[in-house]
C-alpha cells in the first residue's frame, strides 16, 4: 500500500508503532484546561534515529513508503504489537521518517475489537465545523459550519486527507442549535452531515460521529437535578441518528458524548477528590448517561445498529477519570456482537507542550524532554482495558502551533503515535484550521489550499 504521507502525523505509523497521550482537549477555542502530570514509567527506550522530517507544505512533497502495519493476523495466544527493528536505522529509516523505538512488545489480546482498532490507523478531527455552537450572529443556521474554522468542507479536502494516509476521520457535531422544541433534528443539518460522512464512508475511510458541544443545563449535563432532561436529550438525538445511520457498516462508529463535565464550575476540569460528593454524583451521571445512550442505539434494532462500536467517555474524557474503578462499560447484553464497547479518552499530554500557553516549545525526543508523561498515562489505560480485551481510542490530541515550532510538533506527533501504537490505541489528531495565529492552532492541513 503506497501513499503519499503528510509529513506530519503519519511519520511514525510506518515504523508500525503507536502512541498516546495524558491531558485534556481543546473544544473550539473554550475555557482553561487543566491536567496533572503522570509519572515516567521506566524501562522506555530512548534511542533514536531522528531524520529530516519537514513538517509544512504541500503534501505532496512529502515521503511516499511501503507500510506494512503492525496489525497482522494474530496467533491463537495473545499477542505483541511488533516494533521496528532488523536493519540498522541508518539504512532502515527513509529520509524525511521519524523512527521511534518503543519497550519491550506487550501482549495485545487476540479478539474483533483489538483488529478493529489497529486497523483504524492514524486519524484526524474534522474539528470546529459540525461542532460550533451559539454563533447568535448567524442568521442563517447552516452557516455554522464554517463560522468557527473560516471554510466549509469540501470532498477535495476529504479526499486529500485520506490520501495523506489518514485512514479515520473524527466528525464532531453539535446538535442544539439545529433542534425544534421536541429536539427534532433540523433535516437540512442532519442532511449536510450525512453528506460529509458520505464522503469519507465512501473512501473506505473510518467515521466517528458524536455529541459535541451540547454539554448545556438544557441539553446535556451529568448532575442529578438535570437527569431526566439530559436523557430525555441524548436519547432523542441517538434515536434520530442511529436511525439515519443504521445501514452504515462498522467503518461508521457512534461516539456517545464528547467531554461530559460540570461546565461552568470550579471543578470543569479536574476533580481534587475522586471519592467527593461531587466527583461521585459526575461519575454516576455519566455512567447512566453512557448506558442510555447504548440502549437507544442497540433498542434501533436495525441495518448495523445491533453490532456498531459506540464509543464512551469518562468525565471530561480524562484518561484519570476512566482508569478509576467509578468509570463503569455500559452494559450491552441487547449487541448482537461481543466486545463493542471502545472507551473514548482525550489526551492533550504533555499538557505545558501540547495545550498551555505559553507553556514550553520544545519537545525533544532524544532527550526524553516531555516524553514521560505519553508513557505513563498510555501505560495506564494498556493495563486497565487493552490487556483485559477492551478497545480504546484517543478521539483527540495534538499540539499547540507556538512561533513556528512544527519541528518539534512533528517530533512529538511521532512519538505520541508511535507509543500509541505500541499500547493497541487509536489516536485522531485535532485539527482546528487555526495556525499561525493567536489562540489554540492545532492545523496540520490548510482547508482552503489543502496544503
Amino acid at each position: 500500500m503506497k501513499r503519499k504521507l503528510l509529513g506530519f502525523l503519519y511519520v511514525a505509523a510506518v515504523t508500525g508503532v503507536l502512541c498516546g497521550c495524558n491531558g485534556n482537549e481543546t473544544t473550539g477555542g473554550d475555557g482553561p484546561v487543566t491536567t496533572q502530570a503522570a509519572e515516567i514509567t521506566e524501562g522506555a527506550s530512548t534511542e533514536t534515529t531522528i531524520a529530516d522530517a519537514p513538517p509544512t507544505g504541500n503534501v505532496s512533497g512529502a515521503v511516499s513508503a511501503e507500510v506494512t502495519p503492525a496489525e497482522a493476523t494474530p496467533t491463537e495466544e495473545p499477542t505483541a504489537t511488533p516494533t521496528a527493528e532488523a536493519t540498522p536505522a541508518e539504512t532502515s529509516v527513509p529520509d524525511g521518517i521519524i523512527e521511534v523505538k518503543v519497550p519491550a512488545a506487550v501482549n495485545v489480546p487476540d479478539n474483533e475489537a483489538m483488529a478493529f482498532v489497529r486497523d483504524m490507523g492514524a486519524g484526524w478531527n474534522l474539528g470546529n465545523t459540525f461542532d460550533a455552537t451559539n454563533c447568535t450572529w448567524l442568521s442563517d443556521p447552516m452557516d455554522y459550519e464554517s463560522a468557527w474554522c473560516g471554510v466549509k468542507t469540501t470532498q477535495a479536502l476529504i479526499k486529500e486527507i485520506h490520501n495523506a494516509g489518514f485512514d479515520t476521520i473524527r466528525i464532531p457535531v453539535s446538535w442544539h442549535n439545529h433542534v425544534d422544541g421536541s429536539y427534532n433534528i433540523d433535516s437540512k443539518w442532519m442532511n449536510r452531515v450525512q453528506e460529509v460522512v458520505d464522503w469519507a464512508y465512501d473512501e473506505g475511510m473510518y467515521v466517528i460521529i458524536n455529541i459535541h458541544h451540547d454539554n448545556e443545563d438544557a441539553f446535556e449535563y451529568p448532575s442529578y437535578d438535570k437527569m431526566d432532561q439530559s436523557k430525555k436529550y441524548v436519547t432523542k438525538i441517538w434515536e434520530q441518528i442511529s436511525e439515519r445511520f443504521a445501514d452504515y457498516d462498522e467503518h461508521l462508529i457512534y461516539e456517545c458524548m464528547n467531554e461530559p463535565r460540570q461546565v461552568g464550575t470550579d471543578h470543569e476540569w479536574w476533580i481534587n477528590d475522586k471519592n467527593s460528593a461531587v466527583a461521585k454524583e459526575s461519575f454516576d451521571c455519566i455512567n447512566q448517561l453512557n448506558q442510555a445512550i447504548v440502549d437507544t442505539i442497540r433498542a434501533n434494532g436495525k441495518g448495523y445498529n445491533g453490532s456498531r462500536y459506540i464509543m464512551v467517555p469518562g468525565y471530561c474524557a480524562s484518561p484519570e477519570f476512566e482508569v478509576i474503578d467509578a468509570f463503569v462499560l455500559p452494559e450491552d447484553s441487547k449487541a448482537t456482537a461481543e466486545n463493542r464497547i471502545i472507551v473514548s479518552v482525550h489526551a492533550y499530554t504533555p499538557y505545558s507542550f501540547a495545550l498551555e500557553q505559553p507553556g514550553t516549545s520544545n519537545f525533544d525526543i532524544a532527550t526524553r524532554k516531555g516524553t514521560g508523561d505519553i508513557d505513563s498515562f498510555m501505560k495506564r489505560l494498556y493495563e486497565k482495558f487493552v490487556a483485559k480485551g477492551i478497545p480504546v481510542v484517543i478521539g483527540e490530541f495534538g499540539a499547540l502551533e507556538k512561533n513556528g515550532n512544527d519541528d518539534t510538533r512533528v517530533q512529538f506527533a511521532a512519538y505520541y503515535v508511535a507509543m500509541a501504537t505500541h499500547y493497541n490505541l487509536a489516536t485522531v489528531w485535532w485539527d482546528n484550521n487555526a495556525h499561525n495565529a493567536s489562540g489554540e492552532c492545532f492545523q496540520i492541513i490548510d482547508r482552503s489550499s489543502l496544503n
